[in-house]
């Protein structure tokens, strides 16, 4: 047997990918994982930021799907109540909305009661949330209100003709920085972690994995050793599947494209909106980074590669359409200030729209020789399930695997009370009187607990370093490069932060410069303390 041989080799970095390592290694079984790219940085660095059960969901009568990720949302929250943390939604209703596209449950309500065709009324919405209240375990979310717009601050930006809203609960999550802090955690635990490493070539040799990996940036090879291979490339996994590993399989992907907007601040509230279209289709309208508003998501039909994935002006415009039918003053191109598209690798389960085909994953475990594990589809809110099923489903080819374990163990930093949030940025500002309210909030909701060692040390604004542009300092990009595996400047401004909606064009300029010349130095980017 070669001497570097791990238990388990992970190609890709996404979140199902770097949370299987990190479950794995927790385990006590090692790990190697291989991103082509920077960690998060395709699809589970453009989601729509929530963990949430899918209420929509419950239309196409998914209800263990919805049951699990309710159940989850709250493991999550604890586990990370940095960059995760609830939020209340506000469904505008008006009893004459009409709806063209047809689900399993307006077929049902329209055999039922042929009058309603085209109508979701109000009672199936009530009777909507309830479930959605009351299929998972919620303990720290409230459950569902109703408001009269008319009367409330989060009727103001709405068309007077929205009288009424429902009102429930779900959670946001700093998606990005869930990939880079899960990749941190299992490191730390033994786990080697390659990003800007592909995957070339994967190939069985008797009772092994022999997986050939290029790094990305010299174009040297190397080789490595496993007993199971676990495929988790996400938008790519079929063509993993086919091109790489060259094995035969009839499973597939369908690869639905996902486009947001950032406009600038909409409203003035904390609350977040959803909007249904006539079309079937649901949006978002979320408060962003305290000065705008995140709107999304589309589902379209994605043909091309995965890497050229971007937010159509189509696509853009539907978006601006769609906020429109709700808010009093009309959403236009001229406020969008930012755009993004991920592709969402659902599994190909038949299902004749984008919308409507399925959101949970499936693990195809081939045990006739080396075993491989092929990852389909998934959502961000059942990451941690899924990596949890997937290391259970091929611990048997181990007899040394311990048990599970992550559902009580927070993230990086994120060892504090889910209602601890603004006494950890009281407790900063009054270690570092220096920093600026904002900035010190925006340290703690990246960093938690971390943020003060992060700081350690540090007596005035000089002790920070170079100062980048929008509160952005040395100290915390030499923490990144150390800890998060950043590499460039757009790892930090658009992935570990989202510094870039703030920063100029020549300030993220000398960043690059900046982390190039300390990569040039041979700055230590594993443990810098």
């Amino acid at each position: 047997m070669p001497a570097q041989t791990t238990d388990i080799f992970v190609a890709g970095g996404g979140v199902n990918g770097v949370s299987i390592a990190r479950d794995a290694v927790g385990r006590g079984l090692t790990v190697s994982l291989a991103e082509m790219g920077d960690l998060g940085g395709a699809t589970s660095s453009a989601s729509t930021k929530l963990f949430h059960g899918g209420l929509r969901y419950l239309e196409f009568f998914e209800f263990g799907l919805v049951r699990h990720a309710l159940e989850e949302r709250e493991v999550l929250l604890r586990a990370m109540p940095h960059i995760s943390w609830p939020m209340r939604f506000v469904l505008p209703y008006r009893a004459d909305m009409r709806f063209d596209t047809e689900t399993p449950t307006s077929r049902l309500l329209s055999f039922v009661m042929p009058w309603m065709k085209g109508r979701r009324p109000g009672w199936v919405i009530r009777l909507g949330l309830f479930l959605y209240d009351n299929l998972g375990k919620r303990e720290l979310l409230p459950g569902t209100s109703t408001i009269a717009l008319r009367s409330a601050p989060e009727g103001v930006p709405l068309k007077s003709s929205f009288e009424k809203a429902f009102e429930y609960s779900d959670c946001w999550v700093e998606d990005a920085r869930l990939v880079s802090l899960a990749a941190r955690d299992a490191a730390e635990r033994g786990a080697q972690i390659m990003p800007r490493t592909k995957v070339v070539r994967a190939r069985r040799v008797d009772d092994l994995w022999e997986v050939v990996v290029e790094e990305t940036q010299t174009g040297t090879q190397k080789t490595h050793f496993a007993r199971v291979f676990v495929n988790a490339a996400g938008p790519w996994v079929g063509h993993m599947i086919r091109e790489e590993i060259g094995l035969p399989s009839r499973e597939s992907v369908r690869l639905v494209r996902g486009s947001h907007i950032v406009t600038r601040k909409l409203f003035d509230h904390e609350k977040c909106y959803f909007f249904q279209g006539t079309d079937g289709r649901i949006i978002f309208a979320i408060p962003y980074e305290r000065d705008f508003t995140l709107i999304g998501t589309t589902d379209v039909e994605h043909t091309g590669s995965p890497s050229k994935v971007f937010a159509t002006q189509e696509e853009q415009d539907y978006l601006c359409a769609f906020a429109s039918e709700y808010f009093e003053k009309p959403v236009t191109a001229k406020d969008v200030v930012w755009a993004f598209s991920g592709v969402r690798p659902l599994y190909d389960d038949g299902a004749k729209s984008a919308t409507a085909a399925t959101r949970d994953y499936v693990l195809s475990y081939d045990d006739k020789g080396a075993p491989i594990l092929n990852v389909f589809g998934g959502k961000i809110t059942t990451h941690r399930k899924l990596a949890e099923e997937a290391v259970d489903r091929i611990a048997g080819a181990f007899s040394k695997s311990g048990p599970t374990w992550t559902a009580g163990v927070a993230l990086p930093g994120g060892d504090f009370a889910v209602d601890g949030f603004d006494a950890l940025v009281a407790a900063l500002l009054s270690d570092h009187p220096y920093l600026a309210n904002d900035q010190a909030h925006r340290l703690v909701r990246a960093y938690g607990t971390d943020a003060a060692k992060m700081l350690h040390g540090c007596n005035g604004i000089d002790d920070l370093g170079t100062g980048f542009g929008a509160g952005l300092h040395a100290i915390e990009v030499a923490w990144l490069m150390a800890h998060e595996f950043a590499r460039t400047a757009e790892d930090i401004v658009w992935r570990r932060s989202k510094l870039g909606l703030r920063m100029t064009t020549d300030e993220i300029t000398a960043l690059d410069a900046w982390m190039a010349d300390k990569i040039a130095q041979g700055a230590d980017m594993k443990a810098a303390e």
